[in-house]
């Protein structure tokens, strides 16, 4: 149940099964169900909903499973129409954009940045201080790790048969180490290892690991330094 230091909206849907902590704002059409733990000081704007359970709707190969859970650290803000499926946690003061899209079995470390329309697919972990800027998609199957900067519009992926084998083993997405610098519009292809502190520059498209420290560039990415 909402506790009474909390402030939550009467044109707001809350769960009675939901737990809001003190201080903690719920605008009008936020959407919160069951089994939602929310911090103390966290703000949720209006539309969005926390707490969706994912649908295959007999379209996609992949099972979705996840528990009915979601946990919100405290002083995190969850933007206009973001959606948070179950089986989610954030991490303290985390901020999660206007309509971005986390989905079931996703970790976000605290102090991190999700920016406007970004998706984390399924289980996808991203560390702590990592900031993911404007259109970016994470692929499911994939880790993030700390202070990592990830531009706008990247794309991620992690099915080289593009689904025509169905949803195996071979489904996994990049990882990107700690302190990674990701540039705008890049691509990273499946399995491809971004090492620490290694830079990929904008528009470049990863096909193979890149190294600590080194810097890559082109289509595909070559090594620079």
């Amino acid at each position: 149940m909402p506790i009474a230091d909390a402030r939550v909206s009467t044109l707001a849907s809350v769960s009675t099964d939901a737990t809001i902590g003190p201080g903690s704002v719920i605008h009008p059409f936020a959407v919160i169900s069951a089994g939602v733990i929310i911090g103390s000081d966290v703000e949720v704007f209006p539309g969005a909903l926390i707490g969706k359970e994912p649908k295959g709707a007999g379209a996609i190969s992949r099972v979705p499973i996840f528990a009915r859970r979601i946990h919100i650290g405290d002083g995190s803000v969850i933007g206009p129409h973001a959606v948070v499926y179950y089986d989610v946690e954030i991490g303290a003061n985390t901020l999660v954009g206007d309509s971005a899209s986390i989905r079931e079995e996703c970790r976000i470390g605290e102090r991190c940045i999700i920016s406007r329309c970004v998706t984390l697919n399924y289980h996808c972990i991203v560390g702590d201080r990592t900031k993911v800027m404007d259109g970016t998609h994470l692929t499911g199957n994939m880790s993030v790790g700390n202070d990592v900067f990830i531009s706008v519009n990247v794309s991620t992926t992690n099915d080289n048969a593009m689904g025509q084998e169905g949803y195996a083993e071979h489904v996994v997405g990049p990882e990107i180490a700690d302190h990674a610098v990701i540039g705008a519009a890049a691509t990273l292809l499946p399995g491809v290892l971004i090492g620490q502190g290694a830079t990929v520059g904008a528009g470049s498209v990863v096909t193979r690991d890149v190294p600590a420290n080194g810097t890559v560039l082109g289509v595909p990415a070559r090594l620079v330094g």
